[in-house]
């Protein structure tokens, strides 16, 4: 009887190393011929032909509000991420940089010749003034604002110099051959006459300006348009993005 028993477990011990053996060969045979076996071929994409057409520029510089379409003039510069929405003219000569946002949503916003707008400036219209004066931003020919500026329902006549991070508010009035200070607020309705310097805030009457320092104000307006006609002849209407987009249509067979 234990030699039947003893006879029984070997046999069992046999069969279950020669089941262990088959399983493993048969294993290995089905993981080699998954790696040899070729890949399926890939489906081809098609483009969808309800597919928006996304514009890759990441931004949009011109914003038209109603019947209203920003104005820019052949010559002036406009830095590609800059905001023109609504009632904006840049006229000739004029430039807006990097970061500026002008928005004639409500009134007109005019940046005259060889004026310039510079970096990361905010320029706004009310409806109206309380000073009774037309609400809409009037930048006229030859003024330089500085960068970080908030202009909002002002006129700034020309040969003007409005300093960095200044705020000139609804119905304020900059007369010709003026400076302001940076850092300065003109609070609403207030009245820089011709020839003066104001700073502080609010701003208040400094100093009468000489002459020669009068004259040097529109040579700082050409000296900043002479450098926007670098940037001009560099300046590319669109970025290079839509260069990789290309690429990758391609790579996924989309014709383009």
């Amino acid at each position: 009887m234990a030699s039947l028993a003893r006879l029984s477990r070997k046999t069992l011990a046999t069969a279950i190393t020669s089941h262990r053996h088959l399983l493993r060969r048969a294993l290995a045979t089905e993981a080699v011929a998954k790696v040899t076996e070729s890949p399926p071929p890939a489906l081809p994409i098609t483009e969808s032909p309800d597919r928006v057409k996304w514009d890759y520029r990441g931004q949009r510089m011109i914003i038209p509000l109603g019947q209203w379409l920003p104005k820019i003039a052949v010559d002036a510069y406009v830095a590609p991420n800059v905001v023109l929405a609504g009632q904006v003219n840049v006229l000739d000569g004029s430039s807006v940089w990097n970061g500026a946002v002008l928005r004639g949503d409500l009134n007109k916003i005019t940046v005259g010749f060889c004026s310039n707008v510079q970096e990361k400036c905010v320029v706004h219209a009310a409806w109206s003034s309380p000073t009774g004066l037309p609400a809409e931003t009037m930048i006229e020919r030859f003024v330089t604002v500085g960068a970080y500026c908030l202009l909002r329902s002002c006129t700034i006549e020309p040969e003007c110099i409005i300093g960095q991070h200044s705020i000139l508010m609804e119905g304020s009035l900059v007369e010709t051959h003026s400076i302001l200070e940076a850092g300065s607020v003109l609070p609403p309705g207030r009245r820089i006459p011709s020839g003066e310097l104001w700073a502080g805030n609010p701003a208040r009457f400094v100093r009468k300006l000489t002459h020669e320092e009068t004259l040097e104000i529109p040579k700082l307006a050409v000296a900043v348009n002479d450098l926007s006609k670098e940037y001009f002849n560099e300046y590319l209407p669109y970025s290079t993005v839509y260069l990789e987009v290309e690429k990758m249509m391609k790579s996924h067979g989309i014709s383009i």
